[in-house]
């Protein structure tokens, strides 16, 4: 199985638990290699869009627990060792809900395509805002160009002045990552910071 096949069925598992917590799912992604897995988690709080370290690990231990239950049933989606990584987006977040893109329009993005258009891989500019499920992105140095949430592969808010200002009244305690590693068991999670799965 492919780790983005992987991470599409490890999302339908995990939504529900952090909606349980309150919590908007963000991204599942699975990368790395055998010996080197790991599986990251992102959420926010819907009002702040950012998640700190007890939530980070209360979604944690959700998560683990699920994980677990369905090892001992013998249905363990994920065969090898695996680090957990549970974080909050954090500023230059990425963008993978339609929604994103209309909740940040003025801020400027970097969104990669699926295959070119006008013979662009990648378009950097103001997000304009979203109809359907059509994107504006009013792109650097050319033109403003309208794309299908379909073309889009990966995008990401960039850094700018703009977005700290926009994001000032937030705490950069959101920004916190908490990586659960369990070797044994009863491992406690409170006292320490990674986990690691078999």
């Amino acid at each position: 199985m492919f780790l983005a096949d992987l991470a599409q069925q490890l999302s339908a598992l995990i939504e529900p638990e952090a909606r349980a917590l309150g919590f908007d799912l963000v991204r599942v992604k699975m990368f790395g290699g055998a010996g080197d897995l790991t599986l990251q988690v992102m959420a926010e709080r819907p009002d702040t869009r950012q998640l700190n370290i007890d939530d980070c690990a209360a979604l944690s231990r959700r998560i683990s627990d699920v994980l677990d239950a369905l090892e001992e049933a013998g249905r363990d989606p994920i065969k090898e060792a695996y680090r957990l990584e549970v974080s909050s987006p954090g500023i230059d977040r990425p963008l993978t809900r339609l929604s994103d893109f209309d909740v940040w329009k003025g801020h400027e993005a970097r969104i990669h395509l699926v295959e070119p258009i006008d013979g662009r891989k990648q378009l950097t500019g103001d997000l304009a805002g979203v109809e359907g499920d059509r994107i504006t992105i009013d792109v650097k140095k050319h033109k403003a160009m309208t794309i299908g949430f379909d073309q889009v592969a990966d995008a990401k808010l960039l850094f700018t002045d703009r977005l700290l200002a926009a994001t000032a009244p937030l705490s950069t305690a959101g920004a916190d990552e908490f990586e659960d590693e369990e070797i044994e068991p009863a491992a406690d999670l409170a006292a320490t910071d990674t986990q690691e799965q078999d």
